[in-house]
């Protein structure tokens, strides 16, 4: 009786109902998006972290980061990139020789890191091929070309062609200098990392660092996300006495972003519910002082405070429920819609975007792992909405009411 008397209260004033209904729809089209938006940034850049800067996992020697020695190569280099390869769940294994120096132009210097890679390796590891803007890349009968970030070259005013000097020490600590030719001008999505990283071919870098056919790193790509915490651990017992990372420790602020924005994320749903809950207060308030005659007569006729407080409390879950599946309808078509065709945030400013590591074009992705705990949101902020009209239907004197 008491669920039917609710329903039959909920449509009473048909507008006044809408207007919950469509609120509700609304704050959870709104935070869906919100959710939706934060999951494809984040999924965009963990692809990119993986795709185009540091792999899934990094093999170098444990030393080796303390401060870049040159000295600190992988021992048998060759025959751990033979038997890394060989594992099934590798799709691509890459060698770097590395070494931090500067850069000097006839009008100012930079620091860099500066990257020996085989080109062909290195275009499938980290895209390297897709990123050059201006210029052709490495060229085969070429000796001394390099390969910079557009940021750098903005800096130190190069452009492909340009002549260019670095210096380094080689594994004798002694100073080597050489002039290379930009050979193009490349642009990731990470800004701060094109400013600081050059690219040479291993083979003209390891001869000025003395150090042969040995490299510093392999860089791989496994062929599953999946296989990351499997891979990571075996090559590590397969090669105890040397470091292995993954992605999350070659890139901790990305691991630090994933981990907390779920938490933004929730504040910020918890603040568009919470708008919510005032709109629905303020509704079912004006729907209990409406009938305060006919709380009255009820109360007087011996239905007690439990039921009174059922009523309220079903008419008020009964039209969160109703918007609750338009907001979820409405919030997937337009996802689905902006997964597929991409979200352009270039409007924020790209220079902007890409010091944090994002691109322009995110493609948002609906978050249906988010969906339970929404809904028990969604259904705590209405139960918490009807506790003020609730109180005040209690509160009512039955001989007032039937006064009014």
């Amino acid at each position: 009786m008491i669920f039917l008397l609710a329903w039959r209260n909920s449509w009473r004033n048909k507008a006044r109902s809408i207007v919950i209904m469509l609120s509700v729809a609304i704050g959870i089209f709104a935070g869906m998006g919100v959710l939706a938006l934060y999951k494809g940034m984040m999924k965009s850049r963990i692809r990119t972290v993986i795709d185009s800067e540091v792999g899934h996992l990094q093999i170098q020697h444990p030393e080796f980061k303390n401060d870049y020695h040159p000295s600190y190569v992988l021992p048998d280099g060759n025959l751990l990139l033979t038997r890394v390869r060989s594992l099934p769940e590798v799709k691509i294994a890459a060698p770097r020789s590395i070494v931090q120096g500067m850069l000097v132009t006839t009008t100012s210097s930079a620091g860099v890191q500066i990257n020996g890679v085989v080109p062909e390796l290195e275009y499938a590891t980290s895209q390297l091929k897709q990123k050059i803007q201006t210029g052709e890349g490495f060229h085969p009968e070429k000796k001394n070309e390099i390969l910079i970030g557009k940021k750098l070259a903005d800096k130190m005013k190069l452009k492909p062609g340009s002549k260019l000097v670095l210096t380094f020490s080689d594994t004798t600590d002694n100073l080597v200098s050489a002039a290379f030719r930009v050979a193009g001008i490349y642009q990731s999505g990470n800004a701060p990392l094109d400013e600081f990283n050059v690219y040479l071919t291993m083979q003209a870098l390891n001869e000025l660092l003395l150090t042969g056919d040995s490299f510093h790193q392999i860089s791989i790509l496994l062929k599953n996300d999946e296989m990351l915490t499997k891979a990571g651990a075996q090559l590590q017992q397969l090669n105890p006495s040397l470091l292995v990372e993954s992605w999350k420790e070659l890139s901790p602020e990305t691991d630090l972003m994933v981990n907390t924005v779920d938490q933004y994320s929730y504040i910020i749903m918890l603040i568009i519910l919470i708008a919510l809950a005032f709109g629905i207060l303020n509704t079912m308030l004006m729907s209990v002082l409406e009938r305060t005659r006919e709380i009255g007569m009820m109360v007087a006729l011996g239905t007690s405070k439990s039921k009174i407080f059922l009523l309220v409390f079903t008419e008020t879950i009964f039209l969160t429920i109703a918007g609750t599946p338009i907001g979820l309808m409405l919030s997937w078509l337009v996802i689905l819609y902006f997964q597929k065709h991409g979200l352009d945030l270039s409007g924020m400013g790209e220079e902007m975007l890409a010091s944090f590591g994002f691109g322009t074009m995110i493609y948002p992705s609906f978050p249906g792992e988010k969906l339970f705990p929404i809904l028990m949101m969604v259904i705590g902020t209405a139960v918490f909405s009807c506790l003020l009209p609730v109180i005040k239907a209690l509160r009512l004197n039955p001989v007032e009411a039937l006064k009014r």
